[in-house]
């Protein structure tokens, strides 16, 4: 089944204590597009790049299965730029630079050809963006998702709550939730999000694993222990990538599918923060993520008995 893939596609530069890099390939819907193609195909692409988006950076997202045929290119003006320093434990980060351009103008459009897609995951834009994508489907795809980030909770709370209310996950950060919901307790957090509208809710913990929410029902996978960190940038997407590709290609959205779906998002994750950026993402085998599932299964698989 095709998935759906609306968001960002744009330069970043990265810092972090292994090194830097100039402007290379970024944004949301790079990641997820990437990290789902190695399970749904295709996937189409909605997102908006400047003429300076180099075409190979193009070629290389189709040589992926990503269709791009919703991929708008705007004459005369640049692409989003994001460059960021990570701090040394890596888990947080300042922004140095952030240039809208394209972004700030963006009105998705979908092509014909995308309208009967059974999966949709709309990645961290505005939330006007994100209910205007829904407003102009012309049938509700089987699994709407949707990321958003802090500071659309701290510009825009009533638009992201009509946003909210529209889907049926939120994918967000351990951060985000408490934020979100004014409680620090993850268990309170999510029923007070649910009761926003998501029958279900994925909170990213990074480091640590995620958690997935869904009536009574709740689920926890680890992250797995990696000896280098290289660049944490763009994991959650690419979490978010693996987990609606193992979805779109099972065509399954019963909770103990979306347990599988989300050890294989957290699979393609670890992969991410290995290289800079893409890199990592790009030309993976299949035993490759058969391999890192199995140390994903392995990591909480236990015999035991217990004693009375």
């Amino acid at each position: 089944m095709s998935l759906l893939v609306i968001g960002s596609v744009a330069f970043d530069a990265i810092e972090t204590p292994f090194g830097k890099t100039d402007k290379i390939i970024g944004g949301a819907a790079t990641y997820i597009s990437l990290s789902a193609s190695y399970f749904a195909q295709p996937v189409n692409l909605v997102a908006v790049v400047g003429e300076d988006f180099p075409h190979n950076d193009i070629e290389l997202l189709r040589s992926h299965g990503v269709d791009t045929e919703g991929l708008q290119i705007r004459i005369g003006e640049k692409s989003f730029f994001w460059k960021g320093r990570y701090h040394n434990d890596m888990n947080s980060r300042d922004t140095l630079a952030t240039e809208l351009n394209v972004l700030g103008t963006f009105d998705p459009v979908i092509p014909n050809a995308y309208q009967g897609c059974e999966f949709l995951m709309l990645g961290n834009l505005a939330p006007s963006v994100q209910q205007t994508v829904l407003n102009r489907m012309f049938k509700r795809p089987k699994l709407v998702a949707m990321d958003t980030m802090n500071f659309w909770m701290e510009v825009s709370p009533s638009e992201l709550s009509q946003a909210i209310a529209m889907v049926d996950m939120l994918i967000i950060n351990d951060e985000e939730a408490r934020q979100l919901s004014g409680e620090y307790s993850l268990v309170k957090a999510a029923r007070i999000i649910r009761d926003m509208g998501p029958k279900f809710l994925i909170i990213k913990k990074g480091e640590h694993g995620a958690l997935l929410f869904h009536g009574a029902n709740i689920f926890f996978s680890p992250a797995l222990p990696l000896e280098d960190v290289f660049d944490p940038t763009g994991a959650g997407d690419t979490f978010a990538g693996g987990f609606m590709g193992y979805l779109a290609k099972t065509g399954d959205i019963s909770f103990d599918n979306m347990k599988r779906a989300i050890i294989y998002g957290s699979a393609m994750a670890s992969f991410c923060v290995e290289k800079f950026g893409t890199e990592r993402l790009i030309g993976l085998l299949q035993q490759e993520i058969s391999d890192r599932v199995s140390d994903f299964i392995m990591l909480s698989q236990i015999d035991m008995e217990f004693i009375s």
